[in-house]
């Protein structure tokens, strides 16, 4: 069966932006639709754990936006199977000027990219050139030179959220 899981961004919810409007489109493509809750923390070992329960076969997509799409490479380095689809929205590979400390809780602090590439049939990168947040065509750039794919670039900001909470 085909499914999808959707990854919300740091301090937002399964009900904020655009993560509603995808899963019922999916939903009427037949698609079965998961969209966590993920826990307040914004610390990766949490989110890992969390998100590693989940369902993933041949048949699945995922959709990250923000800190979900780096969520996303993690995920795709701890699973043992290949997924049809993976699509990180505002995603970043690299830590964001809002985190002064120069680390970022939701990035691991080297990615295995062969064992990701390994994972996923298909990735898809969108990012905008004006993203407030630096989660920007240069970070989708980034992660593209990483893992091939296809890069969209576009003057969207930050795919439907405009504070700073919704990194």
């Amino acid at each position: 069966m085909k499914n999808a899981i959707i990854f919300h961004g740091s301090s937002s919810t399964p009900n904020d932006v655009w993560y509603p409007y995808a899963k019922k489109k999916l939903e009427e493509k037949g698609y079965k639709v998961s969209v966590p809750q993920l826990p307040p923390s914004d610390l990766l070992s949490d989110w890992l754990s969390l998100v590693l329960k989940e369902k993933y076969d041949s048949e699945t997509v995922l959709i990250g936006h923000s800190s979900g799409a780096p969520l996303i490479l993690s995920v795709l380095e701890n699973i043992n199977v290949k997924i049809k689809k993976a699509i990180l929205v505002s995603g970043f590979i690299t830590p964001l000027p809002a985190n002064k400390n120069g680390q970022d809780p939701i990035l691991q602090n080297s990615y295995d990219f062969e064992k990701i590439k390994m994972h996923s049939k298909e990735f898809i990168f969108i990012n905008s050139t004006n993203d407030p947040w630096a989660c920007d065509d240069k970070q989708g750039r980034a992660m593209f030179d990483k893992l091939g794919g296809t890069l969209i670039i576009n003057n969207e900001g930050h795919m439907g959220s405009d504070t700073l909470a919704a990194i």
